[in-house]
This record gives structure tokens, sequence and C-alpha cells, in this order.
């Protein structure tokens, strides 16, 4: 793993953000548990508090009949399904969707960020999957690609060029965000322990790679951004 260091994080070009991926509690101890999430939190403190330009955090903040859901569909947990863009009519673009338990609704309790997470400090919070019928993974746009969120303005106007992301899961959303941030131009770096994923091979970790992400750790970008 490869870090900025030394002279090159002085150079003007070098505005790194940091971005908190769903630290939420039904994805720490709830009908979405990610095996391991709270073992991340006091690494995902100890970088809210360097020196970033920007902070963020993202919530998955569904409506109680997501189209992310299997009872939506009254089909099994973890099954699959082909899933349309409203827009759609022709059902032309589907994606396979899986179907997921009932998870972070919005304005309950597993919507709700994870106690213990440091929350003061983020600069904006991005929520995803607030209408019934779109999914949105990636904090940059939903699975389509059709619709932006306000995070990449927000990125490019405070000149934003790295992105920093941890959280979870790193399979899916913190993997989709990273990706879609390669592709809007920045400088992707997943932090891996202060990630954790559903899936325990390494194969999204390849995907990102191929797609541009990088890859530090907690303590390297400690000392990138102290230095």
């Amino acid at each position: 793993m490869t870090q900025p260091k030394g002279t090159e994080l002085q150079k003007s070009d070098f505005s790194p953000a940091l971005i908190v991926i769903d630290m939420q509690n039904d994805f720490v101890s709830g009908s979405l548990a990610v095996p391991g999430g709270d073992t991340v939190i006091d690494n995902v403190n100890s970088l809210i508090d360097l020196p970033f330009k920007v902070r963020v955090a993202t919530r998955d903040f569904h409506p109680q009949n997501h189209v992310s859901f299997a009872d939506t569909h009254k089909k099994e947990l973890f099954s699959k399904k082909e899933i349309y863009h409203p827009e759609d009519k022709a059902k032309e673009h589907g994606i396979e969707q899986v179907l997921w338990p009932v998870h972070c609704v919005a304005h309950t309790p597993g919507a709700d960020f994870v106690p213990g997470l440091e929350t003061t400090q983020f600069d904006i919070i991005i929520l995803k999957g607030v209408q019934p019928e779109i999914e949105s993974y990636s904090a940059f746009r939903d699975i389509w690609g059709r619709g932006e969120t306000e995070l990449p303005g927000f990125l490019k106007e405070k000149g934003i060029t790295d992105v920093y992301f941890v959280g979870l899961a790193g399979d899916f959303c913190v993997k989709f965000t990273a990706i879609d941030a390669a592709d809007y131009g920045f400088k992707a770096w997943v932090v891996t322990d202060a990630t954790k994923s559903i899936a325990q091979d390494d194969a999204h970790f390849t995907e990102m790679a191929s797609k541009g992400v990088k890859f530090t750790t907690t303590k390297e970008v400690q000392e990138a951004l102290r230095s």
C-alpha cells in the first residue's frame, strides 16, 4: 500500500476529504450487521480528528417499502431480482438486485449513527436510497448512474483532490462509492483497517484496484496528514 507523504503532501494540489460510509446501527448490530463492524469505530474516529479539508458522512435512509427489501417483493432474503429505473418504461436496462432484510428505515433507530461515532465534525451528510424505487449503493449516484447526489458538486466546489473512504460495508457501499470517486476524477483511497466487509474473500479489493482505487491504513494516513 502506498500513501503520499512528505513533500508530496505539501503540494498545493493535495486537498483531502474523508468520507465515512454508513456507520449506522443496522449495519453494526441490527438487521444487516456487518461482521466486526463495531471494531472499526475507534479507527474511524481517529481519522475524523485528522486535518481533512472536509469530512462527509453517508446514511442509508430508506422508506419502509424500498425496492431493495425482500419484504417489498415478498421474496426470500438475499435472493435476487431484476429491477429497473422508474423512468425506464421499456425495461431495457435492468440491474440484478440483492434483496436485503428491512434496514435503515428513515427516522428509526436502525438508521441512526452507531453510538460512539464522532459525528460533530461532519460538514455534510449524504442520504442514500431515499426514494422507494431507486437503489443507491454509491454516495455519488444511483445504481443506474442517472441520479447524482450533491456529493460530486460539493467535493469539486471545495477543491478536493483525494478522497479517503472508511465504514461499511467494504464490498458494497464503500466499494461502489470509491469506484465512482475514481470515475469522477478524484484520487480514491480505501482505508482497509477502518472498513469491514460482508464477503470474506478479496474479490472486491481486486475490483476496486482494477478501477484505480488505492489502499492505505489508518496509521499511514495519520502519518501523512500530520507530517
